[in-house]
């Protein structure tokens, strides 16, 4: 029953998807509908579960380009990007950036999503109660998050994306790059 309906699933996105430029995943959702229509189920599955990791390698990239530029007097490392497949915690999309001072303060941004965990995470987060006992209720912007005592911010924009903000700098410093994040572009991933 699962199987059929992540073929359905498939099949689904690939007609949606159609008028769109061929491309790896597309490619990959018409391998797995094609050998489902020969009888070849592990072939079918086998081609689904590419499609999923490279929608996944998909996801990654776009968060890394929502990851912020440095501020003023600030440096960055290269954005960092990581996909792995379903059968780890349901599979999880991250990209991350490391931002640092000549002071030797740090500032690491992770943002993650396609998360099982997260799903079960999120509404942890969403309930003030609960999420007061792991820190800080704050505002940035239009989103709640929680900031603990050494200023770390964590939190989830859409029920989807955890956005964690940590690192060996200041509260303040902290603060202001989880302010730089695009969290309404995040949202629409």
């Amino acid at each position: 029953m699962t199987r059929t309906l992540l073929i359905a699933g498939a099949l689904f996105i690939a007609a949606v998807a159609a008028p769109a430029r061929a491309d790896d995943i597309l490619d990959a959702i018409d391998q797995s509908r094609k050998a489902y229509q020969a009888g070849d189920l592990a072939a079918a599955k086998q081609s689904l579960d590419l499609a999923s990791q490279l929608i996944a390698q998909k996801n990654a990239e776009g968060f890394a380009t929502l990851l912020p530029e440095p501020l003023a007097g600030w440096k960055a490392e290269k954005a960092q990007t990581s996909a792995v497949g379903t059968a780890v915690f349901g599979g999880v999309s991250a990209a991350s950036r490391v931002y640092s001072n000549d002071k030797g303060d740090t500032v690491d941004i992770s943002i993650s999503g396609d998360s099982a965990l997260l799903m079960q995470f999120a509404p942890m987060l969403a309930n003030p109660a609960l999420a007061g006992a792991l820190g800080k209720l704050i505002r940035i912007g239009d989103q709640r998050a929680v900031q603990n005592q050494d200023g770390d911010i964590m939190m989830v924009v859409a029920n989807k994306v955890l956005i964690n903000v940590q690192g060996s700098a200041d509260a303040a410093s902290k603060m202001a790059y989880a302010r730089a994040i695009d969290v309404a572009k995040l949202g629409k991933l």
